[in-house]
């Protein structure tokens, strides 16, 4: 077996090749290598080092990376792999210092950390940086000091967004002046926006690199974000920004934003695979989903390619392993969030479940204020709900309660029991509670009675008089195509020869254009627009039908209704929704008709309502006093039991075999790697047959994942001739593990160079599991990291062990024949519960079955 300073160089070399680095000339240029000045490093020098590279008569070994001039660039210090790389810091100085290297790499093949001598500590990396992106590294020279001492006034954006533009520009009249400012909808920091971008400064200045700002929704916090964005490239201490966002419909409200905000300055693009426009401009929009998807953040980027990250609903964009995209980049780093950590204050730390609703969202909350270093619970800048609402920048909403017989008994500790046959013939009872709506149980009845609840009850257009625009929260997508056919039923029947089933849409992520549909929601020309009276711009369909399109940063003014007709269990997702309709509005903006205008007067948004029918505002504030209560009709059941009426007792209704099965024939054939010939000609057809496909060519180009996938499932699997099934192509794939479609898409159309076998999944996944660790905790036991990477791999891949060590039945570990008691005590103990965990939380067990 190779010795641990062998493996750690076999490592080494491997990673050093992945990302541009050569030992030897070839076609792609010259040997940028050396083990000390003008050595080159040969096979036979190599060899000639044995197993122990580390160390020789001569003391360390220390790689030298070379610029393409030949000079030196990076030291890269290398130890064995049960030694924590942090050990040869300063020897790396040193030797750095005398070869006028600034920057340096500490590794021991598993654990790497990136260092650069004028920015600070050394930086866990995962990938080391690629010859070009550590060139261009090497031209920034950042000052902090202009950064502090950068001059902030209201007018920081508006001066972007138009040069000339100058308060003291000596306008006639202030109403001169206004327009001037409405024409050219130029944007001012508020004074709490322009404390939140302060607070960064004092931060800096303290010595901190992180920062996190806790801002109400609806309170400008990409406003804000441009605002530090222009602070760092102004003061050159960020050649490039990311701003990662945690849906797709989000890149490009977050592009436009800082197209408007910052055009004149800088260039904001949105990055797509496979184009280089990003390179060329200072700020890059994507989803952290697309980065983490295949590990492309990696595959596509170094570490020193952004030097300011931000990350939008931080607590959502960094849970879990999507944290490994953020951790990845070498930088400054910002989170943005609405979430308080303080609004978990009901929840009982002393009884801690992980898979509690509650206790899943305080990890994401705790680990987002770790991540930012905020430990104290304090953010960098706070701006919540209430200091808008006091400052008069937004809304509380009209709560409105609305529960029926079925949802009481639903949310009561008791359930709602009905009667169910047995095989026997007398009857047993079955509960259902309110997280079972519209997933165990469905209840017709109660649907319409949400529906029209909600339609008699919801605030009316001040200008038009139609009703609101309004969202309404489903549980599932078949759940928002009922309720959106129910609304339009009911509109139809309340407004005749009005709205052809244009009243309400959904608006989920399989629907074709779902996205779309958002921006025209906004815009007011969904479905068309002035329905009821000309001149005023309101779109024609009124109400949208979601799951969660549209909770997280989704911009829409004018929303008067919020319908939460499903149980909400995450405190996030309950701020985000309510936070839909807190901005403030003039509906006058959008008439357009002068003398009407004049006649009607001041219409302003002063209120919005928040209908809530599953008891959300009571079970995250138990004491909030209520604007508004309505007592609902009885929706005709009695109570406690069902009463027939075409009920199917069962959780689907569904038909279950009861007799017995026998096998008619066995025999075995053994299968190698790479699968039977026929197939890989089926994969081959299947790849021909994608490739062909005009609409998948345009979803996959947009990713629009969901949409491609739902098409492949409905249009090419199980058709006539070929029947194209998942689980042939995974077979046809000749993988050891299980593979997603939109692997199988991505590999097709060159997204993604080979399927990664089980052990390279394995390995990026713990990868991932050290950039969700504390660099401390790390520190601690950087030696022990092999040990914990074979107790990660197998607990992700042996359910036997999984059992073992869940149920704490340590004692099998004498008798398990892959993973015994001698490798579960060489890991740490603060180690055997938090690497289970995580593997339990983020880690796809599913594909390595």
């Amino acid at each position: 077996m190779a010795s641990k300073e062998a493996r750690a160089r076999i490592k080494l070399n491997k990673l050093l090749e992945e990302s541009g680095w050569r030992f030897f000339d070839g076609v792609h240029g010259k040997a940028n290598i050396v083990l000390e000045p003008k050595v080159k490093l040969t096979k036979a020098v190599i060899d000639a080092l044995g197993d122990n590279f580390e160390e020789t008569s001569n003391g360390f070994i220390d790689f030298l990376l070379l610029d393409e001039s030949g000079f030196p660039l990076v030291v890269l210090e290398a130890k064995a792999e049960d030694k924590n790389p942090l050990i040869g810091k300063e020897q790396a100085r040193k030797y750095a210092k005398s070869q006028n290297c600034r920057f340096i790499i500490l590794s021991n093949g598993n654990l790497h950390y990136f260092w650069d001598l004028e920015q600070g500590n050394p930086h866990i990396i995962t990938r080391f940086p690629s010859p070009d992106s550590i060139k261009g590294y090497h031209r920034f020279q950042p000052n902090p000091q202009k950064l502090i001492t950068e001059l902030l006034g209201k007018d920081y954006i508006a001066l972007t967004q138009l040069p000339y533009y100058a308060a003291e520009a000596g306008w006639n009249n202030p109403a001169e002046r206004e327009d001037f400012i409405h024409k050219n909808r130029l944007r001012f920091l508020r004074d709490y926006q322009k404390r939140a971008v302060q607070a960064i400064q004092d931060a800096v200045a303290e010595g901190h690199s992180r920062f996190l700002f806790e801002m109400a929704t609806g309170t400008g916090k990409t406003l804000t974000a441009a605002a530090v964005i222009k602070l760092f490239l102004r003061t050159g201490n960020a050649r490039r920004v990311l701003f990662l966002v945690d849906r797709l419909e989000l890149e490009d409200q977050a592009n436009k934003a800082f197209v408007a905000y910052l055009k004149n300055d800088y260039t904001s693009v949105i990055y797509k695979e496979r184009r280089d426009e990003w390179r060329k401009a200072e700020i890059v929009v994507t989803t952290v989903q697309s980065l983490l998807f295949n590990d492309k953040y990696k595959r596509l980027f170094s570490p020193t390619d952004f030097d300011l990250v931000i990350s939008d609903e931080a607590h959502r964009s960094i849970g879990g392993n999507a944290r490994a995209v953020f951790e990845y980049f070498v930088g400054y780093k910002l989170g943005l969030t609405a979430t308080p950590r303080d609004y978990l204050k009901q929840f009982d730390t002393s009884k801690p479940t992980t898979r509690h609703p509650r206790e899943q969202e305080r990890r994401l909350l705790l680990d987002t204020y770790r991540t930012f270093g905020c430990e104290s619970s304090q953010p960098t800048f706070r701006y919540s709900l209430l200091d808008g609402v006091r400052e008069g920048f937004l809304i509380n909403p009209v709560v409105v309660d609305a529960r029926t017989d079925i949802t009481t008994q639903l949310l009561s500790n008791e359930g709602y029991a009905v009667a169910a046959p047995a095989p026997e013939g007398e009857a047993s009872e079955e509960t259902f509670f309110q997280k079972d709506f519209e997933k165990k149980f469905f209840s017709d009845a109660t649907n319409r009675l949400f529906c029209e609840t909600f339609l008699k009850n919801a605030l009316r257009d001040p200008v038009s008089h139609e009703l609101g625009k309004s969202i309404v929260f489903a549980v599932s997508q078949n759940h928002a195509a009922t309720l959106t056919q129910i609304l339009n039923e009911l509109a139809d029947a309340i407004w005749p020869g009005k709205y052809q089933s244009d009243f309400a849409v959904q608006v989920t992520s399989l629907i074709p254009d779902a996205q779309q549909y958002t921006i025209n929601f906004t815009n007011n020309n969904l479905l068309g627009s002035a329905n009821f009276l000309d001149g005023y711009k309101t779109s024609k369909a009124r109400v949208c039908v979601t799951v969660g399109m549209m909770t997280t940063g989704y911009d829409c003014p004018d929303i008067l209704n919020l319908g939460l007709m499903r149980p909400i269990f995450s405190p996030s997702d309950f701020v985000q929704i309510k936070g839909r309709g807190t901005r403030k509005h003039s509906f006058l903006e959008q008439l357009f008709d002068k003398a009407l205008k004049e006649q009607i007067g001041k219409q302003d948004k002063t209120q919005f309502k928040l209908f809530d029918f599953f008891a959300n505002c009571e079970y995250f504030e138990e004491k909030f006093n209520y604007d508004e209560v309505l007592k609902l009709p009885r929706p005709g059941m009695s109570e406690g039991q069902d009463t027939g009426g075409g009920t199917t007792i069962g959780p689907t209704g569904e038909y279950i075999y009861g007799g017995t099965d026998a096998v008619a024939s066995f025999a075995e054939q053994p299968v190698g790697a790479q699968g039977m010939k026929i197939d890989r000609m089926f994969f081959e057809g299947f790849e021909n047959t994608v490739k062909a496909d005009p609409v998948l060519q345009q979803q996959v180009e947009n990713e629009q994942w969901d949409q491609a996938i739902d098409y492949i499932t409905t249009q090419l699997f199980d058709k006539p001739a070929e029947f194209y099934t998942l689980d042939k192509l995974r077979r046809a794939a000749g993988v050891d593990r299980r593979l997603t479609l939109r692997e199988i898409l991505e590999k097709i159309f060159g997204l993604i160079p080979y399927f990664k076998a089980k052990d390279e999944l394995l390995d990026d996944e713990f990868q991932k599991f050290l950039l969700d660790a504390s660099t401390e905790d790390l520190e601690k036991q950087a030696d022990k990291i092999v040990a914990m990477k074979y107790y990660f791999k197998a607990y992700a891949t042996d359910g036997r062990l999984r059992d073992i060590i869940d149920k704490k039945r340590l004692t099998d570990l004498n008798v398990n024949p892959t993973f015994g008691m001698a490798d579960f005590k060489a890991v740490p103990k603060e180690w055997r519960d938090k690497i289970p965990e995580y593997v339990k939380d983020y880690v796809p067990l599913n594909q390595f079955m």
